[in-house]
């Protein structure tokens, strides 16, 4: 054994500073754990918490050390509970989404309206799971630190680490070229972060350190819980006079986060009179983080929910309500779209699933002794841009090497950024390789927020861009001239083995268009009459996110998407024991996602859609935008086969006897 290291022996570091969201290049510092620093004081915030770390020569000697390690504690009453605690929610917001809006008198409108519905809708914990659990490898050289981290933000690692140990960025270098899945839970600088670098640094030697499934339900973020109501009064003819949503979620003293679920509310459908508020529940449990499409699905899943309520209240086919809700311009900023192609989406995907042939009755389809119900909702995203920069090299060969700093968990950044410079230069794409995941690399933003394309996109669009202006400036030639073998003559007509430009691009201080990725999503349920189990049989998608790059890779991104949704409307939750504040399912044998024999008929429409406005190369987000609706789709559907409300996720069998 070489150490082991606690609040009674562990070097003191210094707070990290926050960052603004977005804006910096490197989105949030650390998205959570803002207001603690590992073993910085005996302080037990939630069960769980690392209190300690064993460093040993092997991976046995170390587990063995660290079940030897006897610990004592000195109780004191948790919270635990949201349900015993709501009285104490205060309003809590994201760097991305204020805590409050409002728009008229949501209150007045609702009270005055012919047309109502004023329901609770209810979310469960749940947790992100990826395939590859986080792990590092850490090395310092005197002052210098090379850390291998599986991380979607290896700029706010390089940055947090340099604050807390009092090292200069300079002198560390992160990297991360391949991660095994995140889905939000590796934008965050965990404590397992610092500690394993700690531990390098007092033991002097590197330092592997794997966090175990089981303490990933734990420390490393969930999705909150969360209790929301919605209400909504409408005219007789469907026509929306008040959004009222609000409610809260589990939040604690340890972190800022809060699920932001009112999100998508201030977007998605028109009316002259909206608010809403969500609030944090802080109680003595693990800290939540973003976790694909945050506050959207959750959201979602309860305005379209109770969008559906009002279509059967008014008596007013669901797809028929949307359209007559559809929002011509922003409603809450008052802004021109960008684009919007929702009315499209609507459309292309009802005609594809035969929505007209549904019968609207609840309990009116059967196939056999199946129950058979359609739903429908609605999807939106707001397609995030934030500062990336990228440098474009080509050698007097021909060929290209594209650098850049930003990630690829999975949806194709590699193939999309290589495609895109390609095209851009006008050469073959086998000519073209991509650098990315080192901080040695031009600085990106976070991997999130469905970004990546848009910021990264742009970066390497301009770097690509510049690259030419610069070749054909030699000659004094118009760029557009320029093919693969004059790039070669030209280069070595002027004795130069290569070249290379950088771009940094930027977003527009303020953007004079609410831009966003929109979709809808339609579902056919089969529910057993005696046993009713849910399965759902087909999905009809579509979605509009501007430009599309790779038609393979969005469609992937869209099944994706699909695919959790259905996760999160059936099965997905994780249990909490209120007594000991403690989640209970912490392994994928109890942790329930979707098989293969859960997932039947998908299929992702790609709606065309030109935007000049939201960047220099037309694209928006569309890996979360595919999540966003679905679970609100399938309960509409589940409604519609058996008469039955479900409001709180996911829906299974004993919600449905």
């Amino acid at each position: 054994m070489l150490a082991v290291l606690s609040h009674v022996n562990a070097p003191k570091l210094q707070k990290p500073q926050r960052t603004q969201g977005g804006g910096g290049g490197e989105a949030s510092s650390n998205l959570a754990e803002t207001n603690y620093i590992p073993f910085s004081d005996g302080t037990i915030h939630y069960l769980g918490q690392h209190i300690a770390v064993v460093v040993a020569d092997t991976l046995e000697h170390a587990v063995r050390g660290a079940a030897l390690v006897r610990v004592t504690y000195d109780p004191k009453p948790a919270k635990t509970s949201l349900d015993e605690h709501r009285a104490s929610a205060k309003e809590k917001g994201t760097q991305q989404s204020p805590a409050s809006f409002a728009k008229g008198d949501a209150d007045a409108a609702f009270a005055s309206a012919p047309l109502k519905v004023d329901q609770i809708y209810r979310t469960p914990y749940e947790h992100h799971n990826p395939m590859e659990a986080h792990g590092l490898i850490a090395s310092w050289e005197g002052d210098y630190l090379t850390l291998y981290d599986s991380s979607q933000n290896i700029f706010s690692v390089r940055r947090t680490i340099s604050q807390m140990f009092g090292v200069p960025p300079e002198n560390i270098h992160v990297l991360s070229q391949y991660i095994g899945g995140a889905f939000g839970s590796k934008g965050s600088v965990w404590p397992h972060v610092v500690i394993g670098v700690m531990a390098a640094r007092e033991v002097k030697r590197p330092v592997k350190l794997m966090v175990t499934r089981k303490q990933l339900f734990f420390t490393n973020g969930h999705r909150p819980a969360t209790e929301q109501r919605v209400a909504l009064g409408a005219n007789a003819d469907g026509k929306l006079v008040s959004i009222i949503h609000e409610g809260f979620g589990q939040s604690n003293n340890v972190c800022t986060f809060v699920e932001a679920f009112t999100a998508s509310t201030k977007v998605i459908y028109d009316s002259p009179n909206m608010r809403g508020v969500h609030r944090g529940v802080d109680l003595d449990l693990p800290s939540g983080t973003y976790m694909r499409a945050p506050g959207d699905s959750t959201g979602m899943f309860a305005l379209d929910s109770a969008m559906d309520e009002l279509a059967y209240t008014a008596k007013i086919d669901p797809l028929q309500l949307r359209l007559i809700n559809h929002a011509d311009r922003d409603p809450l900023t008052g802004k021109e779209w960008s684009s919007k192609s929702l009315k499209e989406c609507y459309a292309q995907a009802a005609e594809r699933f035969g929505w007209s042939r549904r019968t609207p009755e609840p309990r009116s389809m059967r196939d056999g002794r199946d129950l058979i119900g359609c739903g429908m909702a609605s999807a939106n995203r707001p397609s995030h841009r934030a500062p990336a920069s990228a440098r474009a090299l080509m050698r007097s060969d021909g060929t290209v090497l594209i650098r850049s700093g930003s990630h690829d968990m999975g949806m194709g950044t590699l193939t999309v950024m290589t495609q895109l410079a390609a095209e851009t230069l006008d050469v073959p794409i086998e000519r073209v390789r991509m650098e990315l995941g080192d901080t040695n690399l031009p600085q990106t933003p976070i991997a999130a927020g469905s970004m990546t394309a848009a910021s990264v996109g742009s970066a390497v669009f301009g770097a690509a861009t510049e690259l030419r202006k610069k070749i054909a400036a030699l000659d004094g030639v118009d760029p557009a001239t320029l093919d693969p073998a004059t790039y070669t003559a030209v280069l070595r007509r002027h004795y130069l083995n290569e070249i290379e430009v950088q771009f940094n691009a930027k977003p527009p201080e303020e953007d004079p268009y609410s831009s966003h990725a929109f979709g809808a999503h339609f579902v056919e349920v089969a529910v057993d009459a005696d046993i009713p189990v849910v399965r759902v049989r087909r999905v009809v998608s579509a979605f509009a996110g501007g430009r599309i790059l790779n038609a393979k890779t969005a469609r992937s991104q869209g099944l994706g998407g699909i695919v959790w949704g259905i996760g999160m409307a059936l099965l997905e939750q994780t249990h909490l024991d209120t007594k000991l504040g403690s989640f209970t399912n912490v392994n994928f044998g109890e942790y329930l996602v979707p098989v293969n024999p859960d997932i039947r008929q998908l299929e992702v429409i790609l709606v065309e859609e030109n935007d000049p406005h939201v960047n220099p190369i037309g694209v928006k987000g569309i890996g979360e935008v595919s999540m966003v609706g679905v679970a609100g789709a399938i309960a509409n559907a589940v409604f519609h086969a058996t008469g039955k409300r479900v409001r709180e996720l996911p829906i299974t069998v004993e919600k449905l006897l």
